[in-house]
């Protein structure tokens, strides 16, 4: 068993029968009282934050997660295919565990997939994609100004709100935690 000592940016400890990723801690000597680490935790299944104190010293039980790198292959009716770059075994992964940046992949894309032994942990989408419009409304041209938005269809079948000035066939970068636009790519 391990300590709060041990705590540091990254580590995974199982707390409250789940499983924690330590975001950030501190420890805390307040004069005469007795000394803490204040922690922000972050769940590995969820993605919520919270915030806990740990006695100085208190045990913890650390887990060890392995992550691999795959490569996304297609949809299939039972979940997502991820093949691995090393081994180039195929594995499928449910819709829920993928969550919702899942509608940005498009064939090919890398992710990092949390192991625990055989069990999936979690799954980290890259943060942005490069997508194509595939359907939208036509731009208007000198309306770049306007701040206004259009919805916008990106080759994996998602919809994007974009700016006014984008058609068809142009390449956009798109933030899969929120699913907003970010900015044209140059091609």
């Amino acid at each position: 068993m391990a300590s709060t000592t041990d705590f540091r940016p990254g580590l995974v400890i199982k707390y409250n029968n789940e499983l924690w990723t330590v975001v950030e801690f501190q420890h805390v000597n307040p004069g005469n009282w007795r000394a803490f680490v204040r922690t922000k935790l972050k769940n590995l299944k969820s993605g919520k934050v919270i915030e806990n104190r740990f006695r100085a010293g208190e045990s913890i039980e650390p887990i060890r997660i392995e992550r691999k790198e795959f490569q996304f292959l297609y949809r299939d009716g039972s979940g997502y295919v991820f093949m691995d770059k090393e081994t180039f075994d195929q594995m499928t992964v449910e819709e829920a565990q993928v969550g919702e940046g899942a509608r940005f992949l498009k064939d090919g894309e890398g992710v990092d997939i949390l192991v625990n032994g055989d069990e999936i942990t979690g799954i980290e989408l890259p943060i942005t994609v490069d997508l194509k419009i595939v359907e939208t409304v036509p731009g208007v041209k000198g309306d770049s100004a306007n701040p206004g938005t259009k919805p916008a269809q990106v080759e994996t079948g998602a919809t994007v709100n974009v700016p006014l000035f984008l058609n068809e066939g142009d390449l956009i970068k798109v933030d899969t935690r929120s699913g907003g636009y970010i900015e044209r790519v140059k091609v």
